[in-house]
């Protein structure tokens, strides 16, 4: 079966997701395909023949054929046995079959060539695409390379496994253009396993664990309840193992590799982060020419710049641990024991090289953690100490339930749910305390992070387990008013969870219990817009800490939050800074991606783009790195990627964030990405995506009864986008009750941003004078928040020209521009100076604007109002095609390349 064959099927069902082939290869006569099994070159071998726009004539040859010589020339005879020459090569093939030298014969072998390449000549213009090449017999190979020297016209494509351009010519030319199939990214990955409509964090597994690899992915996926997307196994000393499909996908792949590789590479397998340092101390001078085969044929990548060796598929190592013998595994932990120069790896190591029932071992395995979770590295820490509690001895009772819940908070800590679920088995199967069965659910709870529409038996599960008691049950209200504002968007009722585990906290004089449930209480209220929430907040502010709680559920964060929604992002910073160093040190893997995003964010509103880009890709790295969800740290990005480098990336997250959201039923941050997505298409000039966005985001604040604007400001960038699509009155309306109730709650932080869209409407209506009076207005008191200051003087330099008061309009631009250039902020600079470019040339005296006829004028008013082409076709009573070409002559002549340009240069038509 050729490589790609179950990946050219769901192909059919999933739709263009096509392996990515560089476009300098379009050009290139001969081309070499090359990459694992599995990886697409068959379906680029055939998409690159179809663009050549001349018949493919494929060759496929298989394993078997690899030992007979020319069995390929004949399969070449075979397909062209209509022309003459293919009849004189297929008796010069008989005739060499039958002599007692072949196939070693030298005029027999010059024959070949001379009739190989009579044929080709003779054949009809064509591609000959040559497939699994890795298994075209050597003799046929070099009789085709010397014929396709002589006929340089003839394109051909060959796809094969395992090649390296370096090293030598490739037998169909030298010159021949070499290209490595380049993996699939997890978008393409989600758009192939669409069909399978598998939540987004099972995708990430399988990405992480296919590489890539269409065809593994599919494998992986194709096997619901399997456990190559779990990290660990469900029993304590099993390891995982891929479902039999993929394991057969990974198991040709690694028979492109020798014995000795496979075996160095299971060593590698064995150890949680293998350098190679550690490989050559195991393999001595054998090993840098082993792993160059392994990177040939794409099972590594040795370009880490901390010289580790990572697997290019997961999937990889666990198919070559699951190959060992447990005997032979611990044989092998042993010798790496003896070789690793890390401390805490060689305790690893020593726990696995002995016996499962060995106490000593867990001991081993505890030391490592302790130290492990110390140096930050809270992945092994979640592995050691789970492995710690799995090797405790069963009557001892006390210790195996200590070391079980350890296991169960680290791997809270890091978002690996499935590792704490096992942790918490082993506390739940034992007889253990009230507190002790709490404490592991509301870990594993805490584990489930923002996939808490895994986790509404666990909260039935836990106020069970807290047997009446006061302090626990709050506990369990804590978590569960959470789930309640997220889940259910539902905060009134959060609220009053949040206010019975405090009443319940406080009866019993439990105040770190308290603290926590104030906090969240006061979150609530806040959102709800009730006037005691800060009130609320200070009461958990002033009690002292008795125990270590999450670090983004103290009420410190809270308060850096609200900082933050009040628009003192320095104050915000000052706050949040030292919470990042606590998160940090105890592992916290969600809270520390809270604190980066609120970081993130108050600089970005500070007006500090760099710093806000190092925080928002931290808090992105953190969360793909574990097994957190993707929608929080998407929202942050696409804030600060939007303002601070690129739309389009900032684009692909708030999507990403917004189809996580809505699969994992999480009312909050679906909300949140819609609303940075509605932004980005607003700004980027297409007011109608934005349109059906934001008032998306507008439906689910209403149905969540979220009453406090300043908590996610939507309302002005909702009425700038019906200000642009001409529903004035609509905007109006919006725009009065979001100020009225702004003013009634004293969210003066929200105002400003109001009056600019307010100054928006006044010039739509004609009112110019009114709207740069507002925007002056809202631009001085916003002095200390640089980036919005800057797109109110860009929306007073817009005021201003249509106005027909250039050189104001050229002032305010040039502010904007430098401070946008000053801040870093380069989409919104690259506006700023174009609009900058536009007024200097009109204010120059040149004839910078080209006069535009009456149709192109009309048409341009109406683009840039927001009106799709089909729209202004409809309008002005043309066809489709007209209106396109219309617009590309107004682009031509006025020097534009998209419409958020053109909205800033022709003023709009009223709706």
């Amino acid at each position: 079966m050729p490589d790609s064959a179950m990946w050219m099927s769901a192909f059919h069902e999933a739709g263009p997701v096509l392996p990515v082939v560089p476009e300098d290869v379009h050009g290139a006569r001969r081309v070499v395909l090359f990459g694992p099994p599995g990886s697409g070159k068959t379906t680029a071998a055939g998409v690159l023949g179809r663009r050549s726009g001349l018949p493919a004539l494929r060759l496929a040859p298989g394993p078997q054929d690899t030992g007979i010589p020319y069995t390929g020339l004949l399969e070449l005879a075979m397909a062209l046995q209509a022309l003459p020459a293919a009849g004189e090569l297929t008796a010069g093939l008989d005739e060499a079959a039958d002599q007692p030298g072949s196939p070693d014969d030298a005029g027999s072998a010059l024959r070949l060539r001379r009739q190989t390449a009579a044929l080709l000549r003779e054949a009809p213009p064509m591609t000959l695409v040559v497939d699994n090449a890795q298994w075209l017999d050597p003799a046929s190979a070099a009789v085709l390379g010397w014929a396709l020297r002589l006929t340089p016209g003839l394109p051909a494509i060959v796809a094969e496994r395992t090649w390296r351009p370096g090293a030598a010519g490739h037998w169909c030319g030298e010159d021949a253009c070499a290209v490595r199939i380049p993996p699939l990214t997890a978008s393409q990955v989600a758009t192939l396993l669409s069909p399978y409509r598998l939540a987004p964090r099972e995708v990430t597994r399988v990405h992480t664990h296919s590489g890539g690899n269409p065809a593994l992915a599919l494998a992986l996926a194709q096997v619901r309840g399997h456990t190559a997307a779990v990290p660990i196994a469900p029993n304590a000393e099993d390891d995982p193992v891929l479902p039999p499909p993929a394991r057969r996908l990974v198991g040709e792949w690694l028979g492109t590799v020798s014995g000795e590789v496979q075996e160095l590479l299971t060593s590698a397998a064995l150890d949680d982060r293998p350098d190679l340092d550690l490989l050559s101390a195991l393999a001595g001078p054998a090993a840098e020419s082993l792993l160059a085969e392994a990177e040939a044929a794409g099972l590594v990548d040795l370009g880490q710049p901390d010289r580790t060796v990572r697997f290019t598929a997961s999937a990889i190592g666990t198919e070559l641990v699951a190959r060992l013998p447990g005997h032979a595994r611990r044989l092998l932990h042993a010798r790496l024991a003896e070789a690793s120069r890390d401390g805490v790896r060689r305790d690893r190591h020593t726990a696995l090289a002995a016996d499962a029932a060995d106490p000593r071992s867990a001991r081993h395995a505890a030391r490592a953690a302790v130290r492990a979770r110390l140096r930050g590295e809270h992945a092994l820490a979640a592995e050691l100490s789970l492995l710690a509690a799995q090797r405790t001895p069963h009557d001892d009772s006390d210790l195996l339930t200590e070391r079980a819940l350890t296991a169960v908070r680290d791997a809270a800590h890091y978002g690996d749910l499935p590792r704490g679920r096992t942790a918490a088995r082993l506390v739940l199967g034992h007889d253990t305390t009230p507190a002790q069965r709490v404490a592991a659910l509301i870990a594993l709870i805490d584990a489930s992070g923002q996939h808490l529409h895994s986790a509404d038996e666990l909260f039935a599960d836990a106020l069970h387990a807290a047997a009446g008691r006061s302090d626990l049950t709050a506990q369990v209200l804590i978590r569960r008013s959470i789930w309640a504002n997220v889940n259910e968007g539902d905060p009134h009722r959060a609220c009053a969870l949040a206010g019975r585990a405090t009443a319940l906290a406080e009866a019993v004089g439990d105040t770190a219990t308290t603290v926590m449930a104030l906090t969240m209480q006061a979150r609530f209220q806040r959102i709800l817009g009730h006037p005691d929430a800060e009130t609320t907040l200070s009461r958990a502010l002033s009690l002292p800490r008795t125990a270590p709680l999450p670090v983004n559920g103290t009420p410190q964060h809270l308060a850096a939050r609200h900082t933050l929604f009040d628009d003192r992002p320095d104050e915000a910073r000052t706050a949040l800074l030292p919470l990042l160093v606590e998160a940090e040190r105890t592992g916290d893997a969600e809270a520390t991606v809270d604190i980066l995003r609120s970081l993130a964010e108050a600089e970005l509103r500070a007006g500090r783009c760099a710093r806000a880009l190092e925080h928002a890709h931290r808090a992105q790295a953190l969360t793909d790195g574990t097994a957190l969800s993707p929608a929080p740290a998407c929202y942050t990005s696409a804030l600060v990627e939007g303002t601070a480098r690129r739309t389009d990336l900032a684009l692909v997250h708030a999507r990403r964030g917004v189809d996580t959201a809505r699969q994992e039923d999480n009312r909050v941050f679906l909300s949140r990405n819609l609303f940075a997505l509605g932004h980005l298409l607003l700004v980027t000039g297409r007011p109608k995506e934005a349109l059906e966005a934001l008032e998306e985001v507008r439906d689910l604040e209403e149905l969540q009864q979220v009453h406090d604007p300043s908590v996610l400001r939507w309302h002005p960038e909702l009425a700038e986008t019906l200000v642009a699509l001409g529903h004035l009155d609509r905007a109006q309306s919006l725009l009065d009750d979001t100020r009225r109730t702004a003013t009634d709650l004293g969210r003066d932080a929200v105002l400003p941003p109001l009056e600019r869209a307010q100054a928006l409407l006044d010039a739509a209506r004609g009112d110019y004078d009114t709207a740069a009076q507002r925007l002056t207005d809202a631009a001085d008191r916003l002095r200390h928040l640089p980036l919005e200051r800057g797109r109110t003087l860009l929306a007073l330099s817009h005021t201003e020209r249509r106005g027909r008061r250039r050189a104001s309009a050229r002032a305010a631009a040039q502010g904007a521009a430098d401070l946008f250039a000053a801040h870093q902020a380069y989409p919104w600079a690259e506006t700023a100076a174009h609009t900058l470019g536009r007024l200097e040339a009109v204010l120059a005296g040149g004839n910078a604007h080209p006069r535009l006829t009456s149709a192109e004028q009309r048409c341009a008013e109406l683009a840039a109002a927001g009106a799709s082409n089909r729209d202004i076709a409809t309008t002005l009573t043309v066809s489709v095609k007209t209106v396109e070409a219309t617009l590309t002559r107004v682009y031509r002549k006025l020097g534009l390349h998209s419409r958020v340009q053109l909205a800033h240069t022709v003023t709009p038509a009223r709706g």
